[in-house]
């Protein structure tokens, strides 16, 4: 909400247990009384769901000027001089008969109940209960648990129907899987019959039940709540930065929650986000460094010493255009720095780029002027998606713009290849072919789709089946119309808008400035600065194909599935001389590096992260990196002493210290993040000018061909989805998309499989009908089981044309 309009809000006095207490109008009275300090029980109300009464636990007496009556403190609006009674004979009467009516069938499943220690429903109990029951009967039985979906299972016997969870899947996500089937005493949760709880947000449901009767099977039985260290940080499985606990015992990582940040998750996670803890538990994480040996074809172990001076070595003999360096995204912000510092201050290169070939120009995400997820959610506010499928990039942020559109009156204006999740919630929407971006934006403009109030356009690659001068030329045009067009980025790798803040990108340094603009801020902290502007992924990758690179550094990078035209990353790490990789795992572009350093990962070091909008959070170090596993930075540090040069800083702290002294959007980050606690620090400022992009006319389509759009999905064959095994197998198998009439063309029926041919090669994936695909496009997703996009792509072509031909 904006300022404005919360300060415009009327306040009124209230009276809570005889103490006076302000309330905002059209507050409830549990949150009134709650944010005073007096907490009133209950199961079903929820402050992020609307409220249903159900549970009667939060029954207090409520006199609003006609005598006090028992009412439900979440359903009542605050009123000028209302008296509240928590404490009443009458309240302690109602608790009581609502705690002993839930708990006539409650089976006593706490001495083995996952929510025990940390269960509503138990704390309450004890609290405001009646110490003992009439009961006697025999309780309810059923079979438990059942799976509800291939993470949470249900125990019947267990729910209190609250409500929370169906509501949450509803109202919350928009994918109404699960209700209350049956009546009266047999009312219960379930599934529809032959339909999982297929969300991309089930966890959430577990987090929010105020019992036991929704648990996650990765956590079930491997801990009680009270053997759990907890800490908060941020995560990093996508760009949005929804904040987490980290919770571990016997230094293994056994959970995930979400923490309710207002600005950013409201306490959500998606699935992918919560549960992909299990990748930092693999026993195939790499421990210990790797070499390959002098005419030998394998790598073998060997120790820091001798790695380390393998890949010093290598860079010393190469000259500093002849250095790559891709990735990034992955890192800290203090370990993107460390790595910027080592690359273009210490080996003197900026052939460095964190994007891997499937974002957007740096300047353009840098200069545009940026918004926050507050701002594109504002009442008001209309939103333009001009990007990839948010609810399958950005899991999140989908949840907020489509609470924006359903609840705030927010307008959606969706310009996009085909459907997305968000396509049901959009007033329009401007289906363009690939490569047609620019003239859907023109469409939208003539149109005066954008009304006259505040504009935030969420900004990413709508497919990576065509470049990203498409998009930003569409960006461009929407920049164009003014100060009230503002731009949230939809990025999505985890932290590649700190790696870009740090540096780690052709032609710019620290603090979101240029080569030329931010050299005098460096001069006596960095050895040098490189003069010219160096090359991005794509770049690096041809220059490499064809022999002009001699070392390439993958920083937590995988080419091979990671970047659109996956030929071309096979090609660059076959003509490349050396290949040093610094990876958690042996990705298969690990497996032809010629030097291999183990690094920490999430939950495994302690520093910063910058999510889409700017806003700068902590990440913190629960567990210990296994074998000799070490923080990105010290490998940086490491390298840089073996170069010659020492990088000056030993800890984080340093680092961070130094990141506030040469970078000038981030001047004091290190005091402003103490101030601000969990809620993060936004950075914001650039001086980076968006550099102008030349009109492109697109290629004819002959009447055999369709034309390729391919994006990312939740779930796919990505290194850390198939490396967490919680979640490594709700990846679909990939299929191709086609508009019904351009199906109808091939005379099959659905699930047929098809071959899908390119200029590039082909894959052979059963085909699906969808209206939501444009005529003339086939959408095939870029990393999918059983044949992906990436396999299609052909770099630099403006679009890329296939034929879908009948086996």
């Amino acid at each position: 909400m904006p300022e404005d309009a919360a300060m415009a809000k009327e306040t009124m006095t209230i009276t809570v247990n005889g103490e006076p207490v302000e309330a905002e109008q059209g507050e409830l009275v549990i949150a009134a009384a709650e944010r005073a300090g007096t907490y009133i029980p209950h199961f079903c109300y929820h402050p992020r769901m609307k409220p249903v009464g159900m549970c009667r636990m939060c029954i207090v007496d409520i006199d609003s000027g006609r005598g006090p009556a028992l009412q439900p403190a979440c359903m009542i609006e605050v009123a000028p001089d209302m008296v509240v009674d928590t404490r009443s004979e009458a309240t302690q009467k109602a608790q009581d008969g609502v705690l002993e009516f839930l708990l006539i069938n409650h089976p006593l499943d706490c001495p083995v109940c996952d929510k025990g220690g940390e269960c509503p429903l138990q704390d309450q109990t004890i609290a405001y209960g009646p110490g003992e029951s009439r009961f006697v009967e025999e309780k309810r039985h059923y079979a438990k648990p059942i799976p509800v979906n291939d993470i949470v299972l249900l125990d019947r016997e267990r729910c209190i129907l609250c409500d929370r969870c169906t509501r949450f899947a509803k109202d919350v996500a928009g994918d109404p899987l699960i209700s209350f089937i049956g009546r009266g005493s047999s009312t219960q949760v379930n599934t529809f019959p032959d339909h999982p709880f297929s969300s991309y947000f089930s966890g959430n449901t577990v987090q929010i039940c105020p019992v036991g009767a929704l648990t996650a099977g990765p956590f079930r039985f491997r801990a009680r709540p009270w053997d759990l260290a907890n800490d908060e940080s941020t995560c990093t499985t996508c760009a949005v930065g929804c904040r987490v606990a980290i919770q571990s015992s016997r230094d293994e990582v056994l959970r995930y929650s979400g923490v309710d940040v207002d600005p950013v998750n409201w306490g959500w996670l998606c699935d992918k986000g919560r549960f992909d803890f299990s990748y930092v538990n693999n026993p195939d994480r790499l421990g210990e460094p790797l070499v390959r040996t002098p005419g030998g074809s394998g790598l073998t172990a060997a120790r820091w010493s001798e790695a380390l001076a393998r890949a010093a070595e290598a860079l010393q003999a190469a000259p500093a255009d002849r250095v790559g360096v891709i990735g990034g995204a992955r890192l800290t912000n203090e370990s993107a720095y460390a790595w910027a510092k080592l690359a273009k201050g210490v080996i003197g290169t900026d052939n460095v780029d964190a994007q891997l070939g499937d974002g957007l120009p740096a300047d353009l995400v840098l200069g545009l002027p940026r918004a926050t997820i507050d701002e594109a959610c504002a009442p008001g506010a209309t939103v333009v998606l001009l990007g990839p499928d948010i609810k399958e990039e950005l899991g999140v942020l989908y949840l907020r713009l489509r609470h924006a559109a359903v609840e705030d009156g927010v307008r959606i204006v969706e310009i996009a290849p085909a459907a997305s999740g968000l396509t049901p919630y959009a007033t329009h929407t401007e289906w363009h072919a690939p490569g047609g971006a620019p003239a859907a934006v023109a469409s939208v403009l003539d149109a005066d789709l954008l009304g006259d109030g505040p504009v935030v356009v969420v900004l990413g690659r709508p497919s990576l089946a065509e470049p990203a001068a498409h998009t930003a030329r569409a960006a461009l045009a929407l920049a164009a119309v003014g100060a009230r067009v503002r731009f949230l980025s939809a990025l999505r790798r985890g932290n590649v808008h700190g790696a870009l803040d740090m540096g780690l990108a052709p032609g710019l340094l620290p603090g979101r400035t240029t080569l030329h603009a931010g050299r005098d801020a460096l001069a006596g902290t960095w050895p040098m600065v490189p003069a010219e502007t160096g090359l991005d992924t794509e770049a690096m990758l041809r220059t490499a194909a064809d022999g002009g690179l001699d070392v390439l550094v993958l920083l937590g990078a995988d080419p091979l599935q990671d970047v659109p035209d996956r030929d071309l990353a096979r090609r660059a790490l076959e003509a490349v001389g050396t290949v040093i990789a610094v990876d958690c795992f042996l990705t298969g572009s690990v497996e032809a590096a010629d030097v291999v350093l183990p690094a920490a990962g999430y939950a495994e070091v302690d520093g910063t992260t910058t999510n889409l909008e700017g806003r700068v959070s902590t990440v913190t170090q629960r567990v210990t990196a296994p074998g000799t596993a070490r923080a990105d930075w010290i490998i940086a540090a490491d390298l840089a002493s073996r170069l010659g040069t020492d990088l000056g800083v030993a800890s984080v702290d340093e680092l961070l210290a130094e990141i506030g002294r040469v970078a000038p959007t981030h001047t004091g980050l290190a005091d402003r993040l103490v101030a601000a606690g969990g809620d993060g620090v936004l950075v914001e400022g650039a001086t980076v000018t968006p550099a102008s992009i030349g009109d492109e006319s697109l290629p004819s389509a002959d009447s055999y061909s369709l034309r390729l759009a391919s994006g990312r999905t939740m779930y796919d064959e990505a290194t850390l989805v198939q490396r967490a095994p919680t979640i490594a197998k709700l990846a679909h198998p990939a299929t191709v998309r086609l508009n019904p009439h351009d199906f109808d063309k091939l005379g099959i029926k659905a699930g047929t499989p098809v071959e899908v041919i390119s200029a590039r090669g082909s894959i052979t994936v059963p085909a699906s009908v969808d209206a939501g695909v444009p005529r003339g496009s086939a959408v095939v997703a870029f990393n999918a089981p059983g044949g992906a996009g990436g396999d299609l792509v052909t770099a630099g072509e403006s679009v890329t044309d296939v034929r879908v031909e009948r086996l």
